[in-house]
């Protein structure tokens, strides 16, 4: 039998659109979680709807301590570091997760605060161009891939595989799909559907805004749904790129290549774009058939496209199979 059950409390660190949404969907749940924002008025709000809130940050983390909760850190990047030291000062033996879109970095921090054996890294792909507590709501992960890694697992004692199998629980508790990758395979794979997604959508909106009155009027689907993502608080893009650089930035070379490859074909006397047209068309409809969009793909449509690898956590050859879902992009359950 498939083992789902969320043993232990629920602390989430940041009540925004993700830490929110993650509450509430834990609460609708049924199980025990508590909260704490910044923002005395985000915390506010998250109460003044019935929900476990406040925005005291050691009287939260000293009750994570006293419950043997798991911790979820929430927040964007540059919060981490401050809530790292505050996670080993006032709740020195609790494990802890974190949903931050950047996995090297995270890890990172974690190992120079010699914390590596109570951590398990996480990543949603699930989201808005909104923030903030009023942007999160239920079910904004059901279906939804979320990376959670592994790179500790070869040095890992027994506490630390029950800690991953919990956050594997957290996120199957959420209707979510847990999918294992290595922190320099995710941050190089969300260079290329996430965050390079983000710079041009600015760019987009920028050459569009450029077009002045009329350009904005005609503007229609294509448009809205390209530069939606611009929509996103400036400082959460800048965090989440800047932080990912070198793999954003390989992704925008190769992207740049065929931008001046498409500039330099459209400049001559007789253009052709069909090289260009035909490859990304081609890419779209494989993107379409593995998330099971079309009636003529010759897989049937299932609940999930991703294939599932069952897990038995700590035994021999576990590794293994992590590293295989890892290369098919597929989810786990855990028996």
């Amino acid at each position: 039998m498939t083992s789902t059950a969320l043993k232990r409390p629920v602390c989430i660190l940041g009540l925004g659109l993700i830490g929110g949404s993650l509450l509430r969907d834990l609460a609708a749940a049924d199980h025990p979680v508590f909260g704490y924002n910044r923002s005395p008025s985000g915390a506010r709000a998250a109460a003044g709807e019935g929900f476990d809130a406040i925005s005291d940050l050691e009287a939260t983390l000293r009750r994570a301590a006293d419950d043997n909760a798991l911790i979820v850190l929430a927040t964007p990047m540059p919060a981490i570091p401050g809530l790292l030291d505050a996670i080993a000062e006032f709740a020195p033996d609790c494990g802890f997760t974190d949903v931050v879109s950047v996995k090297a970095k995270v890890w990172q921090l974690v190992q120079e605060r010699g914390m590596a054996d109570r951590y398990v890294g996480g990543h949603p792909m699930a989201g808005t161009a909104d923030s903030g507590w009023e942007a999160s709501h239920t079910g904004l992960f059901r279906r939804a891939a979320w990376v959670i890694t592994y790179d500790h697992a070869p040095d890992a004692d027994q506490s630390w595989i029950d800690l991953w199998t919990e956050v594997v629980h957290l996120i199957i508790t959420v209707g979510a799909e847990a999918i294992p990758a290595r922190v320099d395979t995710h941050d190089a794979a969300v260079a290329r559907v996430s965050h390079l997604v983000h710079v041009f959508a600015e760019v987009l909106a920028v050459v569009g805004d450029n077009g002045g009155a009329l350009a904005q009027s005609l503007a229609a689907s294509s448009f809205r749904d390209s530069t939606r993502v611009a929509g996103t608080q400036p400082a959460l893009v800048q965090a989440m790129c800047e932080t990912n650089a070198d793999a954003v930035v390989a992704a925008l070379d190769e992207a740049l290549d065929m931008l001046h490859d498409a500039r330099d074909t459209l400049a001559k006397p007789h253009p052709d774009l069909s090289a260009l047209a035909d490859a990304g068309y081609a890419a779209r409809v494989r993107f379409e058939a593995r998330h099971g969009a079309r009636a003529e793909s010759v897989s049937p449509v299932k609940i999930s496209s991703r294939p599932l690898l069952r897990l038995h956590p700590g035994t021999e050859g576990w590794i293994t199979q992590l590293r295989h879902a890892e290369s098919l992009g597929g989810r786990i359950e855990i028996f």
